[in-house]
């Protein structure tokens, strides 16, 4: 039974950034009925589910992902009716809902937070946090040479209820956001009171945030190479992350999953999010009694380049495929730069090299084996904004850092759902508020409306694609075979006879296969593969 339940294995889920989704009330935020609204809309497209980024109650200084109460709704995105209201369009209309869970770091605002800084240092309070010492003259200093990621140490003093200085606290983020303390049953026992929440209001699973984070070295040492660890935003210290103990957390959470599919027969997702040094490493989150999926980021990060490419995707055939888990590949996500602006287009338009390059990853993206995700705006082939004034920037990376080189806000703006000006239907009434971040004027050219009616766009590819991917059981789960190609050609073979192949260089090639291909992300005469240019054809190959 639980074989023909396995929906995940290949399904295609889609990411959406609640607050800029659609907003149904017209304070220029998103929300859960905007959500619904939608609905029908990802439905046409063709997706197997969506995501939704945190709508929890949050002072919203990391947009959601600062949780003070996991088991809520923040009045921001509507309530638990609202959610409930979700929850029973989505079943109509058999798309899947995944929930984002935080459980490697809260609010500040979180009741327990605020119990541990109102008790005294070595109380029960503050062991369900990471609370120590500082280090120097009157521990002046933070407790290790530590840094968050999102810049600047990372750790914060508090002081104690007699007012002098006192503690520091461990926060691999914001300073709004303290690390929970994995080592104290009591943490675990509460996630697993809000699992058990969320999954008796039916939801399909979750996606987690900082999967490989939430326990850290017990002793807390300095980090060998601090300067790596302040450069980056990836999991790069070895003792915040990845330690050996996370693995048992995601056994008891695949344990609570399984028994509610035991009950029903439908299988509930984990999904992780994972940075880890290896395709190897990664595979060990997905092994048979852990994870059911961990993004791939290889892919993602992988540049331009058919060699490139092809050794992200052989190394992750091998290492997780080989767990008997399926691979879940991305190509963007909220914190990553859009995909036409990554692959070297232009702010101010869709025409050009970035934007057929973006084209042609989404169709090898949904070629191979296993699952993928698309995050909101992918299929309308929106760019990043570039161009956000700093005195609208919410990013905490720019807070923290005063820099605009990592933030993430422009890939974040509101999506355009129609019209020729701001706020392109994403509010609702005549008299709406200005979406939360300001859309330029370029975006008319993205709108949804203007997309569905023009068959060339990038919706009508990700729909097309979606559509043969579903009917096709050569795609989704399965083998794929490499084919010989021309240098900077990438050509595989999946099932009986699905072949697809991909020009990364600029000069078009013979194509593979004879004749006019089922599908491709460009103009694709028979017998020719353009450059920057994508096909699926069926031979016998």
């Amino acid at each position: 039974m639980l074989s023909k339940c396995r929906w995940w294995r290949d399904a295609v889920i889609y990411q959406v950034y609640v607050r800029s989704f659609l907003d149904s009330t017209g304070d220029g935020i998103g929300d859960l009925a905007g959500v619904r609204a939608g609905l029908p809309y990802l439905k046409k497209l063709g997706v197997d589910g969506i995501w939704l980024s945190p709508f929890y109650p949050s002072p919203q200084h990391d947009h959601g992902y600062d949780v003070a109460d996991y088991c809520g709704v923040d009045p921001l995105f509507g309530d638990l009716a609202e959610f409930d209201l979700l929850m029973a369009a989505a079943r109509r209309l058999g798309v899947k809902v995944l929930l984002d869970i935080v459980p490697n770091h809260c609010s500040s605002e979180h009741p327990w937070f605020q119990e541990a800084l109102a008790s005294a240092p070595g109380s029960a309070a503050r062991a369900r946090f990471h609370f120590a010492d500082g280090r120097g003259p009157d521990g002046a200093e933070p407790p290790n040479n530590w840094h968050s990621m999102f810049g600047g140490p990372a750790w914060s003093r508090v002081t104690e209820a007699d007012g002098r200085p006192g503690q520091w606290y461990l926060h691999m983020f914001a300073p709004e956001q303290p690390d929970w303390n994995w080592r104290n049953q009591e943490v675990g026992a509460e996630f697993d009171r809000v699992l058990r929440f969320w999954l008796d209001r039916g939801i399909d699973g979750f996606r987690i945030d900082v999967a490989a984070g939430l326990f850290k070295h017990p002793q807390l040492p300095d980090s060998d190479d601090p300067e790596a660890d302040a450069r980056t935003r990836d999991s790069v210290n070895p003792l915040a992350w990845n330690q050996p103990e996370v693995h048992d957390v995601w056994r008891h959470w695949r344990t609570v999953c399984e028994q509610y599919t035991a009950r029903d027969g439908r299988e509930r997702l984990l999904v992780g999010e994972v940075s880890v040094p290896s395709a190897r490493e990664h595979a060990k989150y997905v092994r048979p009694d852990e994870l059911h999926q961990a993004f791939f980021f290889d892919l993602l990060s992988a540049p331009w380049d058919a060699d490139a490419f092809r050794k992200v995707i052989t190394e992750a055939m091998q290492d997780i495929a080989g767990t008997g888990s399926t691979v879940t590949w991305v190509l963007n996500n909220h914190d990553q730069v859009r995909t036409v602006t990554r692959y070297g287009e232009p702010a101010t338009g869709c025409s050009g090299l970035g934007a057929a390059r973006a084209r042609a990853a989404a169709l090898l993206m949904l070629a191979l084996p296993g699952a993928a995700y698309i995050y909101q705006g992918e299929e309308l082939g929106l760019p990043e904004v570039v161009d956000l004034p700093d005195d609208v920037l919410t990013d905490p990376i720019f807070r923290r850092t005063g820099s605009r080189a990592r933030i993430r806000d422009g890939c974040r703006v509101p999506l355009p759902w129609s019209g020729q000006a701001s706020p392109f239907g994403f509010t609702s009434g005549a008299e709406s508020a200005r979406p939360w971040l300001p859309q330029p004027s370029y975006f008319a050219e993205y709108a949804t409306d203007r997309a569905l009616a023009d068959t060339r766009s990038f919706w009508h590819l990700y729909r097309d694609g979606l559509q043969l991917r579903a009917a096709l059981p050569q795609l989704g789960e399965g083998t794929l075979d490499w084919l010989d190609a021309p240098p900077g050609v990438l050509g595989f073979v999946r099932g009986d006879g699905l072949v697809c192949a991909v020009n990364f260089g600029t000069a078009p090639t013979p194509a593979p296969v004879p004749g006019t291909p089922l599908l491709s992300s460009g103009p694709c005469p028979a017998g020719v593969l353009p450059g920057s240019t994508a096909a699926w054809w069926m031979s016998d190959l």
